[in-house]
């Protein structure tokens, strides 16, 4: 039987469990959207802008371990998935993105709405494709799921011209599986030697131990060789804050007990993290300079990229544990453990109980399950929350990492909640990442999305004024941002709950109320101005250099 080419990449996604598309119509995705009209097996969630598609395709990936899929026209359409695919990219999360584009024979004519967005987005995918011809389509679609989701997950683009879509073939569907993940590197063997000769362990989980699934393969770990844990931003929810060998975040803004313990250690074990210059400080020499670092990654890029390691396996950070975990012995690491417990009671110290954001976390926690999914936009709330909120083990903790991306929030949040599956989805953003893509209430209000905004207001764009403040002389070059009524914003938008809280007995009560709505919910709280994120390490610091208190 003929098909459409529009009809043909549709069968290609049911053919991959599809079950949710992100997008916004267009002239050259026309044809999809048509065919798509009698498809029940597909939901297609429109979003208010294709960033935002961009987004929730990310956040859908992430909540569900999917790849997310997200559609655009050509022109502007396909260029306003570009921060959304780079940010899919830099945090390793699966995603496909389809586009239109012109005919084929007005490609390089500068056509209306053309764009080479094959070109545009070369670096920020693992693979794109332009398709001109339907029958081409099977193959490239079982090609870009299989690049997405194999081996480091990414994004990957496929660009059909409008003949691709409207021309007539034959669907012959494609099985062909294009990779397979084999160990490379030290044997499990040489792993299991370094680490029982260890007598400082400390283990490194980043976002590829999330990605791979293996939070209870670390735990496992952790235990055994009575090592404490330490996560990158992305590795946040791999290990419960409530265990005791947890020391919370590393690096710029992690914890006292995390970044003495790297410089002190004899032995550091990295799972799937870049070691980037937010973890390791611009010094790389004074990096765990005392330590043999062992790499598990699947990505052989990563190995030896920025720190230097003694040995290393490429493979499935899952499949690698449970090999290892199978040969190691229980270790007594009690003397190590006592220090980690001295410097955790510093952090702990430390800890600004009178934080109003930190309160805010606090009652969260108190009210909501452990299967809560959470989402964050980029700055300030995003180092609180990766900081305060004590992660569970099966909580989800959703976040730009890599790319930093201000107003990914939101779009994240529509898709993970849009694959949640009856979690919860709270989203925690602030007034400057917030006012980027806030044009999403009306997509969470269309779908009727019970997600819970958490809005962080300090009237600036927090972050940068921190730095303001302590390395820029107080100069506030464009910081201040004027005030806005978004509870009024959000009513207009439809929301039936939209409530300001400015302490913690009003923040509790209010989320109360949106815990029972069933539609998507507003708390707009106002914070101080010149509430900073602390402990922090200073530019151009070793990360042991910690400010824990306002200088």
């Amino acid at each position: 039987m003929k098909m459409t080419g529009a009809q043909i990449v549709l069968e290609c996604l049911k053919k991959h469990n599809v079950d949710t598309v992100f997008g916004y119509p267009g002239g050259y995705v026309i044809y999809l959207y048509d065919a798509l009209y009698n498809e029940s097996k597909i939901k297609h969630i429109e979003t208010a802008h294709e960033q935002g598609a961009s987004h929730a395709a990310d956040g859908y990936a992430r909540a569900t371990g999917k790849v997310g899929v997200c559609i655009a026209t050509s022109g502007p359409g396909a260029t306003n998935l570009v921060t959304g695919i780079a940010t899919a990219y830099m945090d390793s999360v699966p995603m496909v993105a389809i586009t239109g584009n012109v005919p084929s024979a007005l490609l390089g004519k500068d056509s209306f709405q053309e764009t080479d967005i094959i070109g545009i987005t070369m670096p920020i995918t693992k693979h794109n494709y332009q398709v001109d011809d339907p029958a081409d389509i099977a193959e490239v679609m079982q090609e870009a799921f299989d690049f997405a989701a194999s081996g480091r997950p990414g994004p990957v683009l496929i660009d059909f011209t409008k003949d691709a879509f409207v021309n007539e073939c034959e669907y012959v569907p494609c099985d062909t599986c294009l990779f397979e993940i084999k160990q490379q590197g030290a044997t499990i063997q040489e792993l299991k030697e370094m680490i029982i000769k260890a007598k400082k362990p400390v283990i490194f989980s980043g976002g590829g131990t999330v990605g791979s699934g293996a939070a209870d393969e670390l735990f496992e770990l952790a235990e055994t060789i009575q090592a404490p844990v330490s996560c990158s931003l992305m590795g946040i929810s791999s290990f419960p804050a409530d265990h005791p060998l947890h020391m919370g975040m590393i690096g710029m803004h992690g914890t006292k007990a995390s970044n003495m313990s790297f410089t002190a250690c004899d032995l550091l074990i990295v799972l799937g993290a870049r070691l980037s210059d937010r973890v390791t400080g611009t010094n790389i020499d004074t990096f765990a300079a005392h330590a043999n670092i062992i790499q598990i990654d699947i990505d052989a890029a990563e190995v030896n990229k920025n720190v230097p390691t003694h040995l290393h396996i490429v493979g499935d950070i899952k499949e690698v544990l449970e090999q290892l975990n199978k040969v190691l012995t229980q270790q007594d690491h009690s003397e190590w453990i006592k220090d980690i417990q001295n410097w955790k009671s510093i952090d702990k110290l430390h800890m600004p109980n009178e934080h109003l954001p930190k309160k805010i976390l606090d009652t969260i926690n108190n009210l909501i399950d452990e299967t809560t999914i959470v989402t964050t936009d980029v700055g300030q709330h995003q180092m609180w929350t990766a900081q305060y909120y004590p992660f569970h083990k099966n909580d989800r903790f959703i976040t730009s990492g890599g790319m930093g991306t201000m107003g990914y929030g939101f779009g994240a949040a529509i898709g993970a909640q849009a694959g949640a599956n009856g979690k919860r989805v709270v989203h925690i953003t602030g007034d400057g990442s917030f006012r980027m893509n806030m044009n999403e209430m009306v997509t969470s209000v269309r779908y009727h999305l019970p997600i819970i905004t958490i809005l962080m207001d300090n009237g600036t764009l927090g972050m940068v004024r921190q730095w303001q403040t302590l390395f820029f002389d107080s100069r506030y070059s464009e910081t201040t941002l004027p005030s806005v009524n978004f509870c009024m914003v959000a009513e207009g938008f439809g929301y039936t709950i939209a409530e300001k809280a400015t302490n913690e007995v009003e923040f509790e009560e209010a989320f109360k109320k949106a815990l029972k709505n069933d539609g998507p919910s507003l708390i707009h709280c106002k914070i101080n101005t010149d509430t900073m994120v602390l402990p922090m390490v200073p530019p151009g610091k070793a990360i042991a250099d910690v400010l824990m208190t306002k200088p």
